[in-house]
């Protein structure tokens, strides 16, 4: 294991210069196609015109290679001063991304107040197209870098190369959410525990234990680490674990503290040092006010403007539908949405017309999604065959979009229960019912049917718990890779 963190050593550099050349040449050609299109090349136009290729402001367009040389410099510095290719935001969430959209908008934002204060006259066409271009090829490009780093990770490679230290559920606990998404970059190597002997194992893992707390030092050694995360401070004094954030290799290792809070997102987490406490605040969920309204706005325009689009599709569908096989061409059910209240959700009908009947002598069968709340099976006997097209690429959901226009859901948020399924609720789960149901969310891009009821409720209660405008757009961009890998829709 150490010979595999020595050869790992260097991820981190090696993975940021990675990224510096392509910012590079994405940058680079952005600003150079936009020029070109905007103006032609500065140089060419001096040779041309027998101007005085010396004197960069001899013509018009000199000028603008000189804008250009210096746009492409300062994109790349702020990109590095901001922390833009920095290991803990690399390969997953969205930090990565909003850290390219801050440092584009005030970069060029700083060169429109310069040239406002300097007088410096410029096409303004320039920079609105280099802009929104530049800030688009940079997150794809990243993008695909992440999809690279993401297929690395999954054995471990690219990684911080982690040992838990704690008590046996605590660390458990940690060992199981980290293995749940490997492309986070946090690689469990060990574990320390309370009493821990060394050759065991964590229960139900392959993660050796290293020793007992009292042996974090040698365990270290043994097992390559890089990273070590406390996973509870039962066992360790204030005192122990100031030693051992001393006894660290500045730069090579590092100290991670897991508080024992789960599903919170960052933008509710606040850090703020008191007496030398670093105290942890958590934010409460707010939904009232600019928030709900701002989401209201959003899902009315962009509903509007999809059915609009799309009418020539849903046209389409709607007589395949009912030229097919016998029925109504739109299936109505009930469901519960905000704060409780009933409404009935529409969908392409994609079943047989007597599909609820059927429903009862099915329910005994065995089901494949391994949902005990939810009934789905991958070859239902009650599906039409165009009901499977429709299904397997979301297209029966299209009508639903009349359902956000009018008020009922949302384009993004939790998903729409079953009457039956609320009766069966715990308590806690009625959060969920603080937003409109969404026909999209947190549970159609992390898997569908394929997830058990337990992740599909926490899903929900974490994007109702955590909910944003960015978080919204991720989920929009996740949902269509979503839809076309057609995994878990049955």
């Amino acid at each position: 294991m150490a010979t595999k963190n020595l050869e790992d050593y260097d991820w981190r550099r090696s993975y940021a210069r990675r990224l510096v050349l392509t910012d590079f040449i994405v940058i680079s050609l952005t600003v150079a196609l936009t020029q070109l299109v905007w103006f032609g090349f500065g140089f060419q136009s001096a040779f041309s015109t027998g101007a005085d290729v010396s004197d960069p402001f001899s013509n018009f367009t000199g000028l603008y290679t000189v804008i250009s040389i210096s746009v492409v410099a300062l994109w790349m510095l702020t990109l590095s001063v901001y922390g833009s290719r920095g290991d803990r935001i690399v390969g997953t969430g969205n930090t990565e991304y909003r850290v390219i959209f801050d440092v584009s908008w005030r970069l060029f934002g700083l060169l429109a107040i310069v040239a406002f204060l300097f007088r410096i006259d410029f096409s303004r066409g320039f920079f609105l197209i280099s802009l929104p271009l530049g800030v688009v090829a940079l997150v794809l490009s990243r993008v695909l870098w992440r999809r690279w780093l993401k297929a690395k990770r999954q054995n471990g490679a690219y990684s911080a190369q982690v040992l838990l230290v704690g008590s046996m559920d605590s660390v458990l606990h940690i060992a199981r959410e980290l293995g749940r998404f490997p492309e986070a970059g946090y690689h469990v190597v060990g574990a320390c525990t309370a009493s821990g002997m060394v050759a065991d194992y964590l229960p139900g893992t392959n993660i050796p234990i290293a020793g007992n707390v009292e042996l974090i030092g040698p365990a270290i050694l043994a097992t390559g680490a890089d990273t070590i995360v406390i996973t509870s401070s039962d066992e360790l004094s204030a005192d122990k674990i100031r030693e051992l954030s001393w006894s660290l290799e500045p730069g090579r290792q590092h100290l991670v503290v897991a508080p024992s809070l789960t599903d919170i997102g960052g933008p509710r987490i606040h850090t703020r040092p008191v007496a030398g406490l670093p105290l942890i605040h958590v934010e409460t969920p707010r939904y009232e006010g600019f928030k709900r309204y701002q989401k209201r706005i959003f899902d009315v325009v962009s509903s509007g403007l999809l059915l609009l689009v799309l009418s020539p599709v849903l046209i389409g569908i709607a007589m395949v539908v009912r030229l097919s096989t016998p029925g109504p061409v739109l299936f109505k059910q009930e469901r519960i949405g905000l704060d409780g209240s009933r409404f009935f959700m529409l969908k392409f009908r994609s079943m047989v017309p007597n599909a609820e009947d059927l429903l009862k002598e099915l329910v005994g069968d065995e089901q494949d999604a391994g949902n005990a709340m939810l009934f789905k099976m991958k070859d239902d006997p009650r599906i039409t065959p165009i009901g499977k097209v429709l299904r397997r690429y979301s297209l029966d959901e299209l009508p639903q979009l009349i359902n956000v226009f009018r008020g009922d859901m949302s384009l993004i948020g939790p998903r729409p229960p079953l009457q039956r399924e609320v009766d069966q609720y715990e308590s806690h789960v009625h959060r969920r019912f603080l937003m409109k149901p969404g026909i999209t969310g947190l549970w159609q891009v992390s898997g569908r049917s394929d997830l058990s009821w337990e992740d599909s409720v926490r899903l929900d209660l974490y994007y109702v718990e955590n909910w944003s405008m960015v978080g919204d757009f991720v989920i929009l961009l996740k949902t269509a890779r979503a839809v076309l890998g057609s995994d878990g829709a049955y």
